[in-house]
């Protein structure tokens, strides 16, 4: 009888497990496959330069999405962050160009905590008024997006905000320009803030009340789950990780303008999506997302390396991988409850 038992509940828990695999191993297959794509269309895609260079310029993307793949899995959504990561940046080239603490270290350090803190303000702010207002994360961060927008174009009068001091400049400059044993320091970053991620969401009590929100809010609710503290803390993870990716970008330009990380939103949701995050919630995927993020680079560079397609059509390709994404998930769904 046990072995009757067995042989029927063996092909459903394989069935389950290939399932499983198949969902989260996709990203990474599809970004092999864009490897020979690229490979094909230019020979000098797979150089050591050009790779690295792709991983660097994805680091902003990369890092935001793992602080989107927080506030997903728990059923929210974000539009904000990249008018939150334009009020960062121009905030913190404000207090650094202040000179308010002696000392160029010490004054970059403090930028670097004024950052952090005004990036966990403000995801605090948009969980706040979602959990407490009641009101659909879509909303909250659509004016939110307008807000921190309107915010940073007064704040730059309309222009721009650059760093004023050469020295602060130069000693900036090494975290997006500089290297650490052959890789870039942007790539160790996402490294870092991938495995600090995945050990919160996979590993700890609250990464599993971030699932249990996103799969069932009215059932975590009754487990005991304080709902709304673990969903407001989803969007401070998020405000944190913008602050981390606009750490990463200063150097790049050492300046914020009126039009800084403008899109990002989208393409942050993107990598998500297609990284294996559902977007309804309950399913969270860190490494998935940072394939994903990398995706879209590549998909750029390969863009840019073809002439195939012009580069300015970047948008337009991301929007439509995100519908894509968005059908497969559903399709795999389907096939799951049938």
């Amino acid at each position: 009888m046990s072995d009757t038992k067995t042989s029927t509940a063996a092909p459903g828990a394989a069935r389950k497990l290939a399932d499983l695999d198949m969902t989260a191993l996709a990203p990474f297959l599809a970004l092999a496959a864009l490897f020979v794509l690229g490979t094909l269309v230019n020979p000098n895609f797979l150089s050591v330069d050009n790779l690295l260079n792709v991983l660097t310029r994805s680091s902003f993307i990369a890092i935001i999405a793992v602080g989107a793949t927080f506030v997903i899995s728990a059923g929210g959504l974000d539009l904000s962050v990249g008018s939150m990561a334009a009020l960062v940046a121009g905030i913190m080239l404000l207090f650094l160009n202040s000179g308010a603490v002696d000392g160029n270290m010490a004054m970059l350090c403090a930028g670097v905590v004024v950052a952090i803190g005004v990036g966990a303000l403000a995801g605090l702010l948009n969980g706040a008024i979602i959990t407490i207002g009641r009101i659909e994360p879509f909303i909250v961060t659509l004016g939110t997006m307008a807000i921190f927008r309107s915010v940073t174009v007064w704040l730059a009068d309309g222009g721009s905000i650059a760093m004023k001091s050469p020295e602060m400049r130069s000693l900036f400059r090494p975290v997006y320009t500089g290297s650490f044993l052959g890789l870039p320091i942007p790539v160790w970053i996402i490294i870092v803030v991938g495995l600090l991620a995945a050990f919160i969401l996979y590993k700890t009590s609250f990464g599993r009340h971030v699932i249990a929100v996103g799969s069932n809010e009215d059932v975590a609710r009754y487990s005991g789950i304080h709902v709304n503290r673990v969903r407001a803390l989803t969007y401070v993870l998020q405000g944190v990780c913008v602050a981390i990716a606009v750490i990463v970008y200063i150097p790049r330009l050492g300046a914020a303008t009126t039009t800084t990380g403008l899109l990002w939103e989208l393409q942050a949701i993107t990598a998500v999506v297609i990284g294996g995050t559902a977007l309804r919630g309950g399913v969270g995927r860190v490494w998935g997302t940072i394939c994903g993020a990398f995706m879209l680079e590549v998909v750029g560079n390969i863009m840019v390396l073809s002439n195939i397609v012009s580069e300015y059509l970047i948008g337009a390709v991301q929007g439509t991988i995100i519908i894509i994404a968005m059908l497969v998930q559903r399709t795999l769904q389907k096939k799951k409850q049938s």
